[in-house]
């Protein structure tokens, strides 16, 4: 089932979904996620293919196929407008700009139209699979994005691989239709949210819970003046005992200063660069501690009733793909998610 990102196609696409709920899982991806770029790819440790190799294992656990999840389409120039300055967007028409985002120097030497169809394009449908996650979740309870979760970007500036700002730019979008008033993200990967805390800096209706390593990249001290940030910043090589309880803390604190009012969704950033071993994230904990993690998140959306969609951030290991594959299968195991709507 393919989705076009136009608010007419959009309506098409959950007319359908409404029609054939139990034939398709609230989950987005499309096998031009993957990244193949002349071998480049390999200079930077983010995994280009992460994504494929989640969907892959899901599908051989039985759990989805082609025909079963939803598949984006890239998202147009006017709609990244909506949530992107007309400057920020035209800068990428330049290589050399889009090498320092991405953090691959030789990008620089390609000509822009063969960065635009072998790498940003790629990020452009993941954006867009973000968006239609985030509506999803409001059709459905829940969804999960097998890509995205850019959250170095902001408006008017990329950088650590994020070259869109898909987070702040769903919330934006479903604010904008009015289909929601409030939301809350919780950013659990190892690095801090520096592009959505800057977006949402001076906003009322957006509150973020970010756990993420305070020694390493980017350490945007600007950017944790966002207005409603609970900023809770570990040690390296933090382990799961103090990780979880240091996530499960941060949970009841942000709804503690959100009172009787809950958001009316939740945009979960699951980076898996937190796991042990992880070249950027420093962090150490076990894949049985980030199953944990996410099942936590989720089991708390589901207790309040409260629309959750997930993204998959940062994970620079190549065992990482199973891990995630396995945490989800475990949310299913737990009935935590299912095909039908309305858990």
């Amino acid at each position: 089932m393919a989705a076009e990102c136009s608010k007419s196609k959009c309506a098409i696409l959950f007319a359908k979904i409404k029609e054939s709920n139990n034939d398709v899982w609230p989950i987005v991806y499309s096998p031009n996620y993957n990244i193949t770029f002349f071998g480049m790819e390999k200079l930077h440790p983010f995994d280009s293919t992460k994504w494929g190799n989640v969907f892959q294992y899901l599908q051989d656990s039985n759990m989805i196929s082609k025909d079963t999840v939803v598949c984006p389409t890239e998202i147009s120039k006017e709609q990244l407008l909506e949530f992107h300055t007309e400057r920020y967007i035209s800068s990428l028409n330049w290589s050399s700009k889009v090498a320092v985002i991405t953090e691959v120097p030789p990008v620089a030497c390609l000509p822009n139209f063969v960065v635009q169809r072998r790498l940003l394009s790629k990020l452009r449908l993941q954006t867009s699979g973000t968006i239609i996650a985030a509506r999803l979740a409001l059709l459905r309870q829940w969804s999960i994005n097998l890509g995205g979760g850019f959250h170095h970007c902001s408006s008017d500036k990329g950088g650590g691989f994020c070259a869109y700002a898909d987070i702040s730019g769903a919330l934006k979008t479903l604010k904008t239709e009015g289909l929601i008033n409030s939301a809350l993200i919780i950013d659990l990967d190892a690095h801090q949210g520096n592009g959505h805390q800057k977006d949402f800096k001076d906003t009322d209706w957006v509150h973020t819970l970010d756990v993420y390593n305070g020694s390493i990249y980017p350490g945007d001290y600007k950017a944790k003046e966002m207005r409603n940030l609970l900023a809770i910043e570990l040690r390296s090589f933090t382990a799961d005992e103090k990780y979880l309880d240091k996530v499960s803390n941060g949970l009841d604190r942000i709804f503690s200063v959100m009172g009787q009012s809950f958001p009316d969704i939740i945009a979960y950033n699951a980076g898996t660069d937190c796991m042990v071993g992880d070249p950027l994230g420093q962090l150490s904990i076990s894949p049985q501690g980030i199953i944990r993690r996410d099942e936590m998140v989720f089991r708390l959306a589901r207790e309040r009733k409260i629309p959750i969609f997930m993204v998959l951030s940062g994970g620079y290991q190549p065992q990482t793909a199973q891990v995630i594959a396995d945490s989800i299968l475990n949310l299913k195991g737990q009935g935590l998610i299912a095909r039908e709507p309305n858990l």
